[in-house]
Parts: C-alpha cells; sequence; structure tokens
C-alpha cells in the first residue's frame, strides 16, 4: 500500500464526512475507499473513524493521524510545484464556484485569458447562486458574494460592488422616476430573495439615513430571474452593479436615486477550511482580483 496515497484517502474521509464523497473525488469506487481505511487502521494498528447514522467521526488517533496527513500532503504537492517551477508550471484541474450572473457576466469571458498564461490547466466552474460545501464538491476556490455563509471559512476580500436602485427606461416612463427612498412605496419592485436586504434597505444621503420596505411584485431566488423580470419591467429593483454591468454601460436599465447610498458588496475567494489554498486556485484568484481590478470593481 503507497503510504502517501492511503493518507490522502484518509484526509479525503474525513473532510468530506463520507465514504462515498471521497470516492468521488478521488475517481475511485467506495470499496475501494473502505478496503485502503481499513489496510491504514490495521497498519497503524488503531481505530481511526468512529461510524454512526450521524456520519464519520475521527477519533483522537484518527485525528492527530488527519491533522499531520493534511500537513504532510499539503507539504509534497509544494515541493511537486516547486519542481515544475511553481506558477509556470499549474497543471491538472481547477474547480471554481460562484454564482451563475457573477460568472457569466464577469469571470468566463475572461477565462480565455487566464487559460492561455496556463495551458496545462482544465477549469470546472460549479455555478450556483447558493452556497455550496467546498470540501464536499472538491471546490479549489469560491467566489462568494456577500456575507460569508461559514465564519471560520479561510476566505479574501477581493472586490466589491455598489448596490444601485435601477430599472429599464420604460419602467420609469411609466412610473416614474424615484428621487427619495420615501417614493419607492409607489413602486413595484423585484425582489432578489437569496441576496442579504432582500425588501428591507438602509439608504443613506450625507447625514440622512431611512429604512424602507419594498412592494415587491414579484420575488427570485436566483439572479438571472431577476435581470429577465426586470427587464420585462416587472418592477425597479436594488441590486449590485455586478448583476447589470453590461446593460448600465449600453443603456437596457438606468441607475435612479443617485444621491442616496446603499451599502456595498463584497466579494470574497474562499477557501476548503483546513486546507492550504494551491498554486492553482491562489492563480485564478489573484487573476479574478486583476480582473476586477481592471472594471473598478477590485477590493
Amino acid at each position: 500500500m503507497d503510504r502517501l496515497t492511503a493518507m490522502e484517502v484518509f484526509v479525503r474521509v474525513v473532510e468530506t464526512d463520507s465514504f462515498s464523497a471521497a470516492a468521488r473525488q478521488l475517481r475511485v469506487g467506495q470499496p475501494a475507499v473502505s478496503k485502503t481505511i481499513a489496510q491504514l487502521e490495521e497498519r497503524l494498528g488503531v481505530g481511526l473513524l468512529l461510524r454512526s447514522s450521524r456520519g464519520l467521526t475521527p477519533t483522537e488517533a484518527g485525528q492527530h493521524v488527519y491533522e499531520r496527513a493534511k500537513r504532510s500532503i499539503e507539504e509534497a504537492d509544494e515541493a511537486e510545484l516547486a519542481a515544475r517551477g511553481a506558477g509556470a508550471g499549474l497543471s491538472g484541474r481547477l474547480r471554481f464556484n460562484a454564482g451563475v450572473t457573477l460568472a457569466r457576466l464577469h469571470i468566463i469571458p475572461r477565462l480565455p485569458l487566464f487559460l492561455a498564461a496556463h495551458p496545462e490547466l482544465t477549469v470546472e466552474a460549479i455555478l450556483d447562486d447558493h452556497n455550496v460545501d467546498l470540501i464536499a464538491e472538491g471546490i479549489d476556490v469560491a467566489l462568494q458574494v456577500g456575507t460569508l455563509a461559514d465564519s471560520a471559512m479561510v476566505a479574501r476580500k477581493i472586490g466589491q460592488s455598489r448596490r444601485l436602485v435601477l430599472g429599464t427606461p420604460s419602467y420609469f416612463e411609466k412610473a416614474g422616476e424615484p428621487a427619495a427612498p420615501a417614493e419607492l412605496a409607489d413602486h413595484q419592485a423585484v425582489i432578489y430573495a437569496h441576496a442579504a436586504g432582500g425588501a428591507t434597505w438602509s439608504f443613506r444621503s450625507g447625514t440622512a439615513e431611512e429604512t424602507v420596505m419594498l412592494n415587491d411584485s414579484v420575488r427570485i431566488t436566483a439572479a438571472e430571474g431577476v435581470r429577465e423580470a426586470v427587464f420585462a419591467g416587472l418592477g425597479l429593483c436594488v441590486a449590485s452593479e455586478w448583476m447589470f454591468q453590461p446593460d448600465l454601460d449600453n443603456g437596457r436599465v438606468k441607475q435612479v436615486m443617485l444621491a442616496w447610498t446603499l451599502p456595498s458588496l463584497a466579494l470574497w475567494a474562499a477557501f476548503p477550511t483546513g486546507r492550504r489554498a494551491s498554486a492553482k486556485a491562489r492563480a485564478f484568484t489573484a487573476f479574478v482580483e486583476d480582473q476586477l481590478r481592471q472594471t473598478n470593481f477590485a477590493e
């Protein structure tokens, strides 16, 4: 039995809390994972995992093995990268997670530049407006907008976007343009139900602050749906500049209430907890941050 391979299998099992999830990440059968763990326990002479209906828990010995095994694997990965020439020799598969709209408008169109700089890499984009389990899904880096779901997550802020009140010119021709928060009561709104804030927003103008609740005509859980509802004239919306930036540029939507501001929205590069960010994840994060800087969205 290859000792380092067995340790990597054990680390994946602990981090995914599942034999089957670890098998999927490693692209092997579940029986092979179970056999490897059994052989490792036999070799070490101790039980490493406690199995129950609620999942898998490392024993005290298993926790010690996990921490040291993870460190050894990271060091082996770094040594391999160094031997290849570090960043210049990035290869393999990079799995990143991002919201559908953020990726469609700002990341995927720029991927050719990243792949041209790293031709030995392949990219797999896991697109979902809701947060995913980075470890279970084998994600190298996630681009998460807003407040991080897990406060213990290893993350770095790489950008921020203004929040705007906007709608189509035809909608405002019909309903009028609000100039102050109180006037929003006369409008119908498209609510992005997944975003922080929802229907309630606090606006500031100088030292003045006003909190209002929007009258929703429709609530939608995906940013792509919010965009289409706004284009259809169902109402105005409060959204990040990221979500509508190309449409603001070409006049398909317009911003109103320019004298009032809202809290900005942060973009984070998040990495699996307890795992050192890989060289390819760091390179991708730096690339995204650089691209955002060119569009004035960088931190």
